[in-house]
């Protein structure tokens, strides 16, 4: 078994190099999951799968725009007929990528304890973790009719023995890592030190990282792994060096972040010649009452003109869409 770990920092000939014709590309991914209430403790039941319904709307939405999003599918969802009949039509089509997600408190074999700790899959002993991941990705791939290459773990939860799991499995890519993050408080990875752009985890087998897009922006933003670390005590001062324009934290997701902070984050991605931009939100977003960050229609049309300019300005920026199949076609090898 590999002892890669996704966590490890990886050496600068660890970059993932493209041809040259890929140029700057990004990517929608959706964590295509259930809905349940992000107040309270994590629990096996009393989830819902509801938003389903909006994820047509959605697809068509990004076809329209020549985008090929990439479903991160969880056991509910894939358990749910109606989301699996929408994604494997838009599948079979060429329109959308499904890849894995795993919630391991709603993915069996249920033979841990459900806590905030076990919700880290990682966390979980190795033959465990394997077992939920293995069952999962074979669920997804008997009802789509095409094997996932991309897995995300639910709470960005990767361990010891995710990479070894993966390149078992036939995943091409990992895209778990929210660089510039630190969930170790709560149980979880550290990703803080991380790179940005993507990197082997394991060359020899074929498995690379491609992290979420979050960028520092302001006058301080070359410090901003530093400085922002060191100011998790004091939110309020993150806040304040944010709105002199010192320094931000952008992340690429319309949850929580204004178009205008994301404008600023997709030039600043640009200037550092960032291959590939990862965008990325969760699905119950796409129905009203199921997420903080959309309560209403009119929330959830805030939603969509946050994708419609943002679409819109990459396009202007020169920055295409690309997708899984595409991304592992365009990496130079030698």
């Amino acid at each position: 078994m590999s002892s890669k770990r996704i966590t490890d920092l990886p050496s600068k000939a660890d970059a993932v190099r493209f041809k040259p014709e890929f140029g700057q590309r990004f990517v929608v991914t959706v964590d295509t999951e259930e809905e349940f209430d992000w107040t309270k403790p994590i629990a096996r039941e009393g989830h819902t799968v509801h938003s389903v319904a909006r994820l047509a709307r959605f697809q068509e939405f990004c076809e329209g725009r020549g985008i090929c999003p990439i479903y991160l599918v969880d056991y509910p969802i894939i358990s749910s007929p109606a989301a699996a009949q929408i994604l494997r039509d838009a599948v079979a089509a060429g329109k959308a990528e499904v890849g894995v997600q795993l919630h391991p408190w709603v993915s069996p074999p249920f033979d841990e304890e459900v806590s905030s700790f076990n919700s880290f899959a990682g966390n979980l002993p190795e033959e465990l973790e394997r077992a939920k991941f293995t069952k999962l990705r074979d669920a997804i791939e008997a009802a789509i009719g095409a094997p996932p290459l991309i897995y995300r773990a639910g709470r960005y939860g990767v361990g010891p023995n995710t990479a070894a799991i993966l390149s078992d499995c036939g995943i091409a890519v990992d895209s778990s890592v929210r660089a510039t993050f630190d969930y170790s408080s709560g149980g979880g990875p550290n990703f803080r030190d991380l790179p940005v752009t993507p990197y082997w985890i394991d060359r020899s087998k074929g498995l690379m990282e491609l992290p979420l897009t979050t960028v520092y922006w302001g006058l301080l933003r070359q410090f901003g792994t530093a400085l922002y670390a060191r100011m998790w005590r004091v939110p309020r001062l993150r806040g304040a060096l944010a709105r002199i324009g010192m320094l931000e934290r952008i992340p690429l997701t319309p949850e929580g972040v204004t178009i205008e902070e994301a404008l600023r984050g997709i030039d600043i991605a640009i200037d550092m010649q960032l291959p590939v931009l990862v965008f990325s939100f969760h699905s119950p977003s796409l129905a009203p009452g199921f997420t903080p960050y959309v309560r209403s229609e009119d929330d959830l049309d805030a939603l969509y003109d946050w994708f419609r300019q943002a679409f819109a300005y990459l396009e202007r920026r020169g920055v295409r869409p690309t997708k899984v199949s595409e991304l592992i076609e365009a990496v130079e090898l030698a």
